[in-house]
């Protein structure tokens, strides 16, 4: 599936729940839903820096696919890399880099999030499309 196509689903279940605590405890529910990291990739070298809570991201590049792993020590910031995983994970470089963002905003995340978890998602964001970015250029050569 595409990218849009993805978040286009993410925007339609959002859009079944009436609350924001409701969305809260969905976004709960899909950081559960994270396969668990395997313990060596949480390494201080897949942290993101710039997230309160500790969020490690790793990727990995098959079949010229970028495929993501991630975790985090706090619950609501699972679900909100759940949900970029989602979006980003067996996606092409090119694909990633392409994407916008809008569908966080047509969801509320943004406007729900306390400004420090507000700047992790920017860097989880940005994170995902550096190792796009990465294995475009390996690509490339």
């Amino acid at each position: 599936m595409t990218i849009a196509g993805i978040q286009n689903d993410i925007v339609e279940e959002f859009s079944m729940f009436d609350d924001w605590m409701e969305r809260y405890e969905y976004m709960i529910e899909l950081g559960k839903s994270l396969p668990i990291v395997d313990v060596k990739f949480k390494t201080d070298e897949n942290i993101i820096k710039g997230c309160q809570s500790k969020v490690w991201l790793h990727a990995d590049f098959k079949n010229e696919k970028v495929i993501f792993t991630a975790d985090s020590d706090a619950i609501i910031t699972k679900g909100i890399v759940a949900i970029l995983i989602r979006v980003f994970s067996h996606q092409s470089p090119k694909s990633i880099l392409d994407a916008n963002t809008d569908f966080i905003d047509a969801i509320g995340l943004k406007e729900h999030l306390s400004p420090t978890r507000a700047n992790g998602l920017v860097s989880m964001i940005k994170q995902i499309k550096m190792y796009a970015i990465a294995y475009q250029t390996k690509q490339q050569s």
